[in-house]
């Protein structure tokens, strides 16, 4: 059961302007990374673990398997999907926090709090996983933001249905971020620290 906290959630004003809405996400994200270290600088680093590429190890392999995506492509994702989740707040705020009906009005405002520890969560991971190097601390951290935005959709898609579509693709994102993370963390005997030499790809 989801129950609304206004401590714990974001003003209304934000979830009421679309673009303060959708901007706010992509900014904590970027300051999230920032905060760390250089994006060029955490990419080198994603370079130099072992990750899920299959049953070999070798640079080849991680080139072309599909399930390794290329460094480079995380942060457009996550730059569409933050703002994915800022105009699903926006809409399940607006149609659903004013609204006549006590239900509905209920559900738009417990999702917000809801919302707002996700987000939270979300701003952590980079931290634990790059920062730290804790993939166990790390791991934890995202299946918990998982289950909470499959919550979420469950939530505010009684509010409004175009609010739970939005936030589809990131829980299929977030998902396969899990994937990754404990993929990574058992590769590397659930100790980042030691990997400090970078992939070496092969040239065509």
């Amino acid at each position: 059961m989801t129950t609304y906290i206004p401590s714990l959630t974001l003003p209304a004003f934000i979830f009421e302007n679309a673009a303060a809405s959708i901007l706010l996400p992509i900014l904590l994200g970027t300051a999230s990374g920032y905060v760390i270290t250089r994006p060029d600088k955490t990419k080198q680093q994603y370079g130099t673990f072992k990750k899920p590429v299959g049953s070999e190890s070798g640079a080849e392999n991680v080139r072309r398997f599909p399930g390794n995506p290329p460094a480079w492509l995380f942060g457009p994702a996550w730059t569409a999907l933050y703002g994915f989740t800022g105009l699903s707040a926006h809409l399940a705020w607006t149609n659903g926090a004013n609204s006549l009906s006590p239900a509905t009005s209920s559900l738009a405002k417990q999702g917000a709090t809801l919302y707002t520890i996700q987000l939270g969560l979300n701003m952590l991971f980079m931290p634990l996983f790059f920062g730290y190097n804790r993939p166990v601390e790390a791991l934890v951290d995202i299946v918990t933001l998982t289950g909470l935005n499959g919550w979420l959709i469950y939530v505010w898609g009684q509010v409004d249905q175009r609010s739970g579509w939005l936030l589809a693709p990131y829980l299929g994102w977030l998902s396969f971020a899990t994937y990754l993370c404990a993929g990574t963390g058992y590769l590397n005997d659930w100790d980042l620290r030691n990997n400090s030499k970078p992939t070496i790809e092969k040239k065509d």
